[in-house]
């Protein structure tokens, strides 16, 4: 005797099944929930024809006399953005409206009504990214597949969690792109699983002949089945994204210069670059010194920034500090005390920056840069004169305008931190 199972389920909401399994047949009827109401409306959107449907299914099922309703499970759940609070009483009056407008049509015996409030859609979440393109999808699924929702310590306290976990990756973009492409078609869920078995048929008796049974000897042959060794696969490591890069301006202009860039997360990176050129001829009345650094702190837009750090567009606030000495066999400039160190009454400069970083190679940016804003500081004339120097004058600078200029050779560091072919992520 064989026992047939059919398993419809009912998916409100869900626009995804993630698998079908052996003789298992699955019915999706999707019904909307408005964003953040647990009220079932039947006049919104095509709620009220897809109701009708599950309740007619339901009705044939109980007048079949082949088929016995085996259970009836009214599930809900809500998207992960939200707190815990509000989706559990989210979930919670879904999935009671739904078992209230369903019941109220068709007769269910409790032993058959089952009820979960699921709060978070993880499985419809995790069946929408393994469908998608997204990047770093394979992380996601990880994630949303293999971690708890909650983590506690032999204490009992709350160490970690799924959702915690998921908006840490890629430093928030990944949850960002959920966020945009995934939470809105699963914010307003709730699922009907109807299980129903066919009834036994019992068959006829029927006389048999009896036959005697030769059983004939065979050959015992032993059989080695061979296994593969499954080799278990390394952690992957979070990402890190830093960079090291030279102004190739300065570099023209016989300044050398180095400079560190690190990705905080985010969309956001702290830079801080050092010069230092100090090219004298005192015989021939030629001085070419300066020296000083910059801090900027950077925000990346747009898509390139989204698909990778540190690429694509930038905005950023700076601050500079310098002293040089320019004399070119005529009159000779002097910004800073003369004699001084770097801050001994040194120059400055405040302002915005806006910049771009092009993808050129697998671990190499160029980046274009160009900062306005105020210069300030004490800066001093003098002339050359029978081996000395006369002292002019000395004036306080004011000046307002663009007080930085970089196209810069990038070298980027890290794991993780390459560009393809087409400058996004490798």
């Amino acid at each position: 005797m064989h026992t047939k199972s059919l398993i419809v389920s009912v998916f409100i909401l869900f626009g995804c099944v993630c698998q079908s399994f052996g003789q298992e047949n699955r019915k999706e009827v999707c019904v909307v929930f408005r964003t953040g109401n647990g009220t079932l409306d039947t006049a919104y959107k095509d709620n009220a024809g897809r109701l009708s449907e599950i309740v007619s299914f339901l009705e044939n099922i109980k007048n079949d006399g082949t088929l016995d309703l085996v259970e009836v499970s009214f599930c809900a759940s809500a998207s992960p953005e939200g707190s815990v609070a509000i989706n559990r009483r989210l979930a919670e009056e879904r999935r009671r409206a739904l078992e209230n407008y369903v019941r109220g049509r068709v007769s269910l015996p409790d032993s058959i009504v089952t009820r979960h409030d699921d709060v978070t859609a993880w499985e419809h979440l995790a069946c929408l990214v393994e469908q998608s393109d997204m990047p770093h999808k394979e992380e996601a699924v990880n994630v949303l597949r293999n971690v708890p929702e909650y983590t506690y310590d032999s204490r009992g306290v709350l160490v970690d969690s799924k959702k915690k976990q998921l908006m840490e990756l890629q430093y928030g973009r990944t949850w960002h792109y959920m966020l945009q492409h995934f939470f809105p078609r699963v914010r307003n869920a709730g699922v009907v699983f109807i299980t129903v078995r066919q009834k036994p048929v019992i068959p006829q008796q029927v006389e048999k002949d009896t036959v005697e049974q030769v059983i004939q000897p065979v050959d015992t042959i032993a059989v080695v089945q061979e296994t593969d060794t499954v080799v278990p696969q390394a952690e992957e490591k979070k990402p890190f994204y830093m960079a090291v890069k030279t102004n190739m301006l300065y570099d023209v202009l016989a300044v050398p210069n180095i400079g560190v860039e690190f990705y905080l997360g985010k969309n956001w990176s702290v830079a801080a670059n050092w010069m230092y050129g100090w090219w004298k001829s005192n015989s021939r009345h030629r001085y070419w010194r300066v020296y000083g650094g910059d801090i900027a702190v950077r925000k990346w837009l747009g898509k390139k920034a989204a698909e990778k750090p540190l690429t694509g567009h930038h905005l950023g606030l700076y601050g500079q500090v310098f002293t040089y000495d320019f004399e070119w066999g005529g009159k000779g400039y002097m910004g800073g005390k003369p004699g001084g160190t770097l801050w001994d009454s040194p120059n400055y400069a405040v302002g915005l920056e806006y910049g771009y970083s092009l993808p050129v190679a697998r671990r190499l940016n160029i980046d274009f840069t160009l900062g306005v804003g105020y210069w300030g500081g004490k800066y001093y004339t003098y002339t050359p004169l029978d081996g000395h120097y006369a002292w002019e004058a000395t004036k306080n600078r004011h000046w307002f305008g663009p007080t930085k200029a970089e196209i810069s050779l990038v070298w980027l560091l890290g794991r993780g931190n390459t560009n393809n072919r087409k400058g996004g992520m490798k």
